[in-house]
């Protein structure tokens, strides 16, 4: 089905750019990976940023998750769509 070989399709690609791209080095903190498109937004600031950002993230999915084991019903379904 389609969905299956999109699934395979995104697994391939994001292990090549796991393996390849996005390796770590020994000289860099643990998740540091510069600024590799060269946008020049790799500040302190940004790096708080994304942090701040993926921690609301997990916030956000821990309620959708809280709210589908209550209710019974997914995020969409919770909206009357």
């Amino acid at each position: 089905s389609p969905g299956s070989l999109g699934f395979v399709a995104l697994f391939a690609v994001a292990g090549a750019l796991e393996l390849g791209a996005w390796t770590e080095n020994a000289e860099k903190e643990p998740g540091n990976f510069g600024d590799p498109a060269g946008l020049n937004q790799y500040t302190q600031e940004m790096r708080e940023r994304e942090l701040n950002n993926g921690r609301f993230a997990m916030f956000a999915a821990m309620g959708i998750i809280a709210a589908e084991l209550t209710t019974g019903k997914d995020a969409i379904e919770q909206f009357g769509l």
